[in-house]
């Protein structure tokens, strides 16, 4: 059987001081609902990381569910790092396919405001074995760093080249009205600004952000019945590693990245060379390349030629992170994954504005715990 999606709604990522978690969930819940032309679903998952630690609160699908008048439903929360988007849509697609639902809604939340800026680097390291990583103080700002550094020793290339993937970014989310940064950005401005974690530039990383958005996955028969252009979710692949990058054969490898892009191809029954654009994980400039080879979009090394050749720009052979991506329209964890569906579904069904990729047939979303410990993929095809 397959599976739908049928609405999204996406907040502005921002620092959002005069909403709550709990409202923050309702809003895009409530606006993905009215998106379907749907008054109600019968199953909520909720992707969320930090509520637990930021606002002290669990059992968020229950919440959701009072907020949006919802009675008798299955609700949960989901939480696999930077991976909880995928795997609620996973949960999702799975109830729907198997017939235990008609349909689904899955909300992505997340509120780092409440927290301060160490608190949000220290967060980021819960991704990572804390006895062996965290109890030393090593954050994963500084793992990234060194993946960084060995990318330009192995394959000789400038830190100039892996930052452009910033300036990318930003060329997107620069006509995002969603995004969290709404400007472009220069290649000069990227690398005069403070370095974090030599060799990474402030302007290279992600920051703390507030945001939700959600989707409506529904089945077969009644997506035929609802008034709304739809897409179809065709693969899901899903791959784990070792935590830590280091302890890896090859840290650069991102082997369960590359699992998981292959799987969810597999299950799709498509090529590479089918997709039309590519919504990536790049918590740290240096992550798009990676991501980029390790799903075999390009050889290894190559990513920074084929970016300043233009082949991952708007309207390049392979477009990337069209709405700006964890860079450029903002990084609330617990929330990415379905911000980079709900656009995968605005891009497929005509509605991306400004940000529209041209003759956008399928496209591939690949979210990423740790700095490769765990990856998901989804295909998401057009209807037409």
């Amino acid at each position: 059987m397959r599976c739908f999606l049928c609405g999204a709604a996406v907040l502005k990522v921002d620092e959002h001081w005069d909403k709550s978690l709990a409202e923050l969930m309702a809003e895009a819940g409530l606006r993905a609902l009215e998106d379907s032309n749907l008054s109600t679903v019968d199953h909520v998952f909720v992707s969320n990381v930090y509520g637990e630690r930021l606002q002290e609160q669990a059992n968020l699908g229950t919440f959701l569910a009072e907020e949006l008048g919802l009675k008798n439903v299955v609700a949960t929360r989901v939480e696999a790092g930077g991976v909880s988007g995928l795997a609620a849509l996973y949960s999702a697609a799975t109830v729907v396919r198997s017939g235990l639902s008609k349909a689904a809604m899955v909300v992505g939340v997340e509120k780092m405001s409440d927290g301060t800026l160490e608190e949000s680097i220290s967060l980021m390291t819960m991704e990572e074995r804390q006895e062996y990583i965290g109890s030393f103080g090593v954050s994963q700002l500084a793992e990234a760093a060194l993946l960084y550094k060995e990318y330009m020793r192995r394959y000789k290339v400038g830190a100039e080249s892996i930052a452009y993937f910033s300036v990318l970014s930003h060329e997107n989310s620069s006509r995002c009205s969603h995004a969290q940064y709404q400007f472009k950005l220069s290649l000069e401005s990227v690398m005069n600004s403070p370095m974090i974690a030599e060799p990474i530039h402030r302007l290279e990383a992600t920051a703390p952000a507030d945001g939700a958005a959600a989707i409506i996955v529904v089945s077969d028969d009644l997506a035929e019945k609802l008034d709304r252009t739809n897409c179809t979710l065709t693969g899901l692949g899903f791959s784990n590693d070792l935590p830590v990058a280091f302890d890896r054969e090859d840290p650069l490898a991102m082997e369960a990245v590359s699992t998981a892009g292959r799987r969810a191809l597999e299950m799709a029954g498509v090529s590479r060379s089918e997709v039309d654009f590519l919504e990536l994980h790049e918590s740290y400039s240096v992550m798009s390349p990676l991501m980029l080879e390790a799903l075999g979009f390009t050889e290894r090394g190559q990513a920074c030629v084929k970016a300043e050749k233009g082949v991952f720009g708007l309207s390049g052979e392979l477009p990337i992170n069209t709405f700006g991506g964890l860079k450029g329209r903002g990084h609330p964890v617990g929330a990415s994954g379905v911000y980079a569906v709900a656009e995968a579904f605005l891009q497929l069904v005509g509605e991306a504005s400004k940000n529209q990729v041209a003759k956008a047939e399928r496209g591939m979303v690949v979210s990423m715990a740790g700095l490769g410990a765990y990856a998901g993929a989804a295909v998401l095809e057009a209807v037409r």
